[in-house]
């Protein structure tokens, strides 16, 4: 399981990255429709940096399949689709942030496991 670890760990440095390019992109590139997507944005911007940190602790617990699968695909559900709205304005793709939320609350207690 230290290899499966290993494999969150580094997903969780790429999701980071990634949360930094686009935090760059929200501040100097994105053109927003207005306050509130821009503000949306950042907010979902700082939920995937959060998370990606708690990427980083999934070889630290004893399940790491669980907290690191639940973590993973809560950042993809919850931040992927308010993403999405920000930048395109369509709302279709947020009724699987509920989903993706959850999904993160549950990884969170994966990793207590």
């Amino acid at each position: 399981m230290a290899g499966l670890g290993a494999a969150f760990r580094r997903l969780g440095a790429v999701s980071g990255a990634s949360a930094l390019g686009l935090a760059t992109y929200g501040a100097h590139g994105a053109n927003f429709q207005d306050p509130y997507h821009k503000e949306l944005f950042e907010k979902t911007n700082k939920h995937h940096f959060i998370h990606s940190l708690a990427l980083l602790c999934v070889p630290l617990c004893s399940k790491p399949i669980w907290a690191g699968t639940l973590l993973t695909s809560g950042i993809s559900f919850f931040c992927g689709s308010f993403y999405y709205q920000t930048l395109t304005g369509d709302t279709m793709a947020t009724s699987v942030a509920p989903v993706g939320g959850s999904l993160l609350i549950l990884g969170w207690l994966a990793l207590a496991l």
